[in-house]
């Protein structure tokens, strides 16, 4: 048998708990063997391939194939590879998992999002697979990394993240060839060899039970087929039980049968030796999403305390079981081989009826973690106190940093269970829930731009959910957010479209409220796509709405968008109406400072219809406003603005008096240029969008 190798430590992960795309390399090997594979692989970096044969310059990556099943240590080569070849990428190495935990592959979309995150490039929400997979290869165009891409399902996945220069290199992991990728040569993966094997036992048992009975030790690696996932279970069985010698685990395997593959048999024998709750513990833990699961899902799955629960997690870590995630929280790893088993466990084992049950339980849990991570950051609200005071403890977090660091470590098992429970469709209830506080807790922990690429994929969730319960409110919301998204990077047509069916939404709910946003909103976009005609209509449809229910904050507000969409249409008569009776508006309001920035604009667009006379008495008006709200950027912008106008009416004198005003109250912010001044004096018009949800 060749020389092979095994790393106990499993898929590697980030020092945050994640599994993110990218990382450094791991600072411990706990590689064993596989020197021949390794020397092959290492060759095979620097094989002439079938272009340079030809005479051509390779147009891509040169990429490496390691195939095997799961648990023969393949991710484990792939990541010894990668160490011993990292000093040759000076830009990093990248890593990604293309299969879900449960074996679906993951979209390309969400893989180039992540590896362009890890890239410190933007990821625009919402762009498709192509945009990004362009936008992935021209950021790894200017770059020299080594790429490692861990349990490919097909060629397209690998094909589709392929960096277009041959400075890079892409390390595959699969079960198999990946037919449609020029120039690949796979390296298979068998079992471990003997050596290396016994080796693997001793660090559970310790050598000495390996010495004192070697034909016993080997026998049991060749029951195992020398399999590291097999081999990993077989050391964490023997540790468990000091007094049984290496004979004892073989006779046992042996009555086994031959009945699937070595791992499964080992498994086997491992869970019939557990007690009844922790073997419903295990079953149950096919269930946690992306195959994450901390002390709290456990606990939520079993119905059992989360002290129990976290016992009895360290427990499965020891039998090999699980795999502990380096993490500042307690956080373990369900070994993607062994996943299958404990689901066809489950599948015999449990009622359909059981597993609904602790489904719901865990997403219950994961709700009321994520209302206390986003109740953390309100403490000056008595609601939030009352709603904090008023949970368990193991629900409470300490502090703000405690819960961002939580949100952050089990973001990436909190947007699968997202998208698990929108995929079940029978907990539909509790995954709205569960879409709305994720969306709530990451927007006060991470903001929204920040966040933007998550939440455009929950939205996208919850929208599915709408619609296939005709929930017409709830989708009303989700594509005005989904729009508000589109329009903020740049996509309007899209944005205008999902603007038009929120407004159909809206009105079939009768929301008013998301009618009248939907109706502003279209006229945002229109806007933005120069139609003003259709802008300034739209505005005018929801101030109808606004005007009749008595809204009249956002009435005043709507008067400003109106006479915004007249003024770059060049109608100014029909802009100087509109700001007077926004002006008015928010004078019967009582807010000051809005009243301020509309006589601005008002003496603007009197300025641009060649009133400058109207436009310096109204621009004194507002300064005046503006000082009593105590608004010093928009006094200084007014200062300049006054100065550039009394310029024009030749007295250079009065000029200077306001630009030294402006000087004083702006100190080191004053522009130094006469279009610095206008930008700034721009920063003063009024933009409002609708809010939020």
């Amino acid at each position: 048998m060749t020389d092979q190798a095994v790393d106990n430590g499993g898929t590697k992960v980030s020092a945050e708990g994640q599994r993110p795309a990218a990382e450094s390399a791991p600072t411990e090997s706990q590689f064993l063997g596989r020197t021949r594979e390794l020397k092959e692989l290492r060759a095979d970096i620097e094989r002439a391939g079938l272009d340079t044969i030809s005479g051509r310059k390779a147009p891509r990556a040169r990429v490496l194939l390691i195939a095997g099943k799961p648990g023969s240590g393949r991710t484990a080569l792939a990541e010894e590879l990668a160490r011993q070849v990292a000093e040759s990428y000076p830009d990093g190495v990248l890593r990604a998992r293309l299969t879900e935990a449960d074996g679906t592959p993951v979209p390309t979309e969400r893989t180039a999002r992540e590896l362009l995150t890890a890239l410190e490039r933007p990821t625009p929400p919402g762009a498709d697979a192509d945009d990004l997979g362009e936008a992935l290869r021209e950021a790894l165009a200017v770059r020299r990394v080594l790429l490692v891409l861990d349990d490919a399902a097909d060629a397209e996945q690998v094909d589709a993240l392929l960096p277009d220069t041959p400075d890079c290199l892409v390390v595959a992991v699969s079960g198999g060839p990946l037919t449609g990728i020029a120039d690949v040569r796979p390296c298979t993966l068998g079992g471990l060899d003997t050596k290396s094997a016994l080796e693997l036992l001793g660090r559970f048992t310790g050598q000495v039970r390996i010495t004192v009975d070697p034909l016993s030790a080997e026998n049991l690696v060749e029951l195992c087929a020398g399999q590291p996932a097999a081999l990993v279970l077989a050391g964490g069985w023997l540790a468990s039980r000091p007094q049984s010698a290496v004979a004892d685990l073989a006779k046992h395997l042996r009555t086994e049968g031959d009945e699937g593959t070595a791992p499964a048999r080992m498994l086997r024998l491992t869970y019939a030796s557990l007690p009844s709750a922790a073997a419903r513990i295990l079953r149950l833990l096919s269930l946690a999403p992306a195959g994450l699961v901390d002390p709290h899902t456990a606990s939520a799955l079993a119905g059992c305390s989360v002290s129990a629960a976290r016992t009895t997690l360290d427990d499965f870590a020891a039998l090999g079981l699980l795999r502990p995630v380096p993490s500042p929280l307690p956080q373990y790893e369900v070994p993607g081989c062994l996943l299958p088993l404990l689901t066809a466990l489950t599948e015999a084992h449990d009622r359909p009826a059981e597993l609904q049950l602790a489904r719901a339980r865990m997403l219950e849990r994961t709700v009321r973690l994520l209302v206390s991570c986003r109740a953390i950051t309100e403490t000056d609200s008595s609601p939030a106190r009352e709603k904090l005071a008023g949970m368990p403890r193991a629900l409470r977090f300490p502090n703000p940093r405690a819960a961002a660091d939580w949100l952050r470590i089990r973001q990436p098992a909190l947007l699968a269970s997202a998208r698990l429970a929108v995929a079940d469709g029978e907990l539909d209830t509790l995954a709205r829930r569960l879409m709305a506080a994720l969306v709530r807790a990451m927007v006060a922990h991470i903001g929204t731009r920040a966040a933007a690429p998550e939440l455009y994929g929950i939205h996208r969730l919850v929208l599915d959910v709408a619609e296939r319960r005709e929930l017409p409110r709830e989708k009303a919301a989700a594509l005005l957010n989904l729009a508000d998204l589109d329009a903020q990077t740049g996509r309007t047509p899209e944005a205008l479209v999902r603007y038009r069916a929120a407004l159909d939404a809206g009105r079939e709910a009768n929301d008013l409220y998301a009618t009248g946003r939907a109706m502003e909103s279209v006229g945002g976009a229109h806007q933005e796509l120069g139609d003003y005609d259709r802008a300034a209509d739209w505005y005018g449809r929801a101030l109808a709405e606004r005007l009749a229910r008595d809204e009249r904050v956002d009435a005043a507000r709507l008067y400003g968008r109106i006479a915004t969409a007249h003024t770059y249409a060049g109608r100014y008569g029909e802009a100087l109406r509109n700001w007077r009776a926004a002006v008015t508006g928010h004078r019967k309001n009582g807010d000051v400072a809005a009243q301020a920035r509309a006589l601005s604009e008002l003496a603007r667009v009197q300025e641009y219809a060649g009133r400058p006379e109207e436009s310096l008495r109204t621009c004194q008006e507002a300064a005046e406003w503006a000082r009593r709200a105590d608004d010093v950027r928009l006094q200084a912008a007014l200062q300049l603005r006054l100065a550039d106008t009394l310029d024009r009416l030749g007295d250079p004198a009065a000029a200077r008096l306001h630009r030294s005003a402006a000087e004083r109250m702006l100190g080191d912010e004053l522009p130094e240029s006469a279009s610095a001044r206008e930008q700034d004096a721009n920063a003063c018009e009024i933009r409002s969008t609708p809010e939020k949800d």
